[in-house]
Order: structure tokens, then sequence, then C-alpha cells
């Protein structure tokens, strides 16, 4: 049951950094933590360290259906 709760604190830890990074560092000042003001600065990796995750997970779930698929044909 606490493996639950892990999970969605990362997914909310994950969606609040990603949304920090991509929408609200437009408009909000630095905080003073390196890691989000080095996101905040940056004007193309920010994107590719929040969309490597969502990439990452769709190619794994499409490689695991296609092995289904070859291995029950």
């Amino acid at each position: 049951m606490g493996s639950e709760y892990l999970l969605v604190s990362l997914y909310v830890l994950f969606f609040a950094v990603a949304g920090y990074a991509i929408i609200f560092s437009a408009f909000l000042p630095l905080t003073g933590i390196s890691f989000l003001d080095a996101l905040a600065q940056d004007t193309h990796y920010k994107y590719f360290a929040i969309l490597l995750i969502p990439t990452t997970a769709y190619f794994v779930i499409a490689n695991w259906v296609g092995w289904q698929y070859y291995r029950n044909s």
C-alpha cells in the first residue's frame, strides 16, 4: 500500500518540476535552487530532459507489445 503513495508522489514531483521548467519559469524569478535555475535558464535541453521520460516509456511499452505479438504468433 505504501508503494502506491510513493508512485503518486513521484508523479506529482515530476509534473511540478516539469511544469515549472516549461511554463512557470518564464513568469517567475529564479528560485535560488541550482537545479531549477539551470532548467529555467536553458532554452533547449529543458524540454529534452522533461520529454525523455514519456518518450522512453512509450518505446518500452511498444517494444513489449511487439515482443508479445512475436511470441504468440
